[in-house]
C-alpha cells in the first residue's frame, strides 16, 4: 500500500520523478509499467498497470450502453497514456494532462492506497483550504467503522 505524500518535480520535458519510497514499492510489487491519467484534468492519477487492469476488468463487466462508463472512459482515455518508469525512476505525464492540471516544477505526490495522485502544489494547498475536513466527515468515517 502507498502511504503519505511528498513533494517532487516535473522537469522541462514533462517527466515526474517518482519519489524513492513510492518507486521502490511500484518496482517490487507491480513492475515498471504504469497508466497515467485523470478524470477531471485537475490532477494526475498514477496507477501501476496491474491495478489499472483490475479497474478495466470491472469496467468491461458493465454494459456497453452504460453512460457513466462511457463518460469515465472518455476522460481517462483523453488524459491518459500507458507508460513505463525509466531507469532514473521518471515517468512522462501526458502533455494534455500537464497543461490542464497546470503541472510544471514542484508538485505534491500523494498516496491513495493502490495508486498515486499528483497535484500542482499551489492548487492542492488551495483545495485543502477550500475543502476542510469537517465534523460531518469524521461522523461519516465513524459510520463506516474507521
Amino acid at each position: 500500500m502507498f502511504r503519505g505524500s511528498t513533494t517532487a518535480t516535473i522537469d522541462e520535458k514533462g517527466r515526474l520523478k517518482i519519489p524513492t519510497e513510492f518507486r521502490r514499492l511500484i518496482e517490487e510489487r507491480y513492475g515498471l509499467d504504469l497508466f497515467v491519467t485523470s478524470v477531471t484534468g485537475e490532477q494526475a492519477l498514477v496507477y501501476p498497470l496491474p491495478v489499472w487492469e483490475e479497474i478495466e476488468g470491472r469496467l468491461a463487466g458493465l454494459p456497453a450502453t452504460d453512460r457513466v462508463k462511457e463518460r469515465y472512459l472518455e476522460r481517462v482515455s483523453y488524459f491518459g497514456a500507458q507508460t513505463k518508469l525509466d531507469p532514473q525512476g521518471r515517468v512522462l505525464v501526458p502533455s494534455i494532462l500537464r497543461q490542464s492540471a497546470q503541472m510544471a516544477g514542484e508538485v505534491v505526490v500523494s498516496a491513495r492506497l493502490d495508486h498515486l495522485v499528483v497535484w500542482n502544489r499551489e492548487r492542492f494547498e488551495q483545495r485543502l483550504t477550500e475543502r476542510p475536513f469537517t465534523d460531518d466527515d469524521f461522523a461519516a468515517l465513524t459510520e463506516r467503522g474507521i
